[in-house]
């Protein structure tokens, strides 16, 4: 009995220790909560993607990316957030591409040629599958970013670049004087808007390189009969 009592002594003598040295799970750190937001993020968007705004719903998102419900509503308090967040993550990697292209074009040409390469860029960045997709939802569904807002062509981060390029090319006088964000988004207008929309409408006219040289070749045309100097 006694040697029975010192075992059971010194297992409960150990107990307390072999507690304390059992790892706490405490909060995530601030790159796994970044991780996890990303990983929600990005499965969000193939699922918006695929499906569009009102087919694609929260628990398809925590099943998919085997996260949580709660872990998403405590990060996106709603759908429309969530879309906002994937919307947001868009932009930003376009304004990176956009930033590197500008970088790529710094020594080509004079301020004008600068412009015309950067502006055939925005026509295939919107031609692109994802950036297709997105815009589809927004028109179609009627999903509204805005609410609160300010106008989006004054605060855009992507518009103030080929706005910068446009001021290049007056101070250049390669293009006439006015308001550059004006002469920006007839530009924009130009370039993009006839493409776009066919592509939103699952028009495939302009899935080749040929196709769309051919297209912006008119249209930068027209641009400059009405904005060059």
């Amino acid at each position: 009995m006694a040697g029975d009592q010192d075992e059971i002594g010194t297992m409960t003598s150990q107990a307390p220790q072999q507690q304390a040295e059992r790892p706490r799970r405490g909060r995530p750190s601030k790159e796994d909560a970044a991780e996890t937001s990303g990983r929600i993020i990005e499965t969000a968007a193939q699922l918006f993607a695929a499906q569009g705004f009102a087919a694609t719903s929260i628990e398809q998102v925590a099943a998919a990316c085997s996260a949580g419900k709660d872990t998403i509503y405590r990060r996106f308090p709603s759908k429309m957030a969530l879309f906002e967040a994937v919307v947001d993550s868009l932009r930003t990697r376009t304004l990176a591409r956009l930033e590197q292209e500008i970088r790529s074009a710094g020594g080509a040409g004079d301020a004008l040629a600068r412009l015309k390469r950067i502006a055939r860029w925005f026509l295939d960045v919107n031609l692109d599958p994802e950036m297709i997709a997105f815009n589809r939802i927004a028109l179609s569904e009627a999903v509204v970013f805005g609410d609160g807002r300010h106008d989006q062509w004054e605060t855009d981060p992507i518009l103030d670049r080929l706005v910068a390029l446009v001021q290049e090319a007056q101070g250049a006088g390669a293009l006439a004087a006015g308001d550059a964000r004006v002469v920006a988004t007839h530009l924009l207008h130009a370039i993009v808007f006839g493409p776009a929309t066919d592509a939103m409408m699952g028009r495939a006219g302009w899935t080749t390189a040929t196709a769309r040289d051919r297209f912006f070749d008119q249209a930068w045309t027209l641009f400059l009969r009405g904005a060059g100097s």
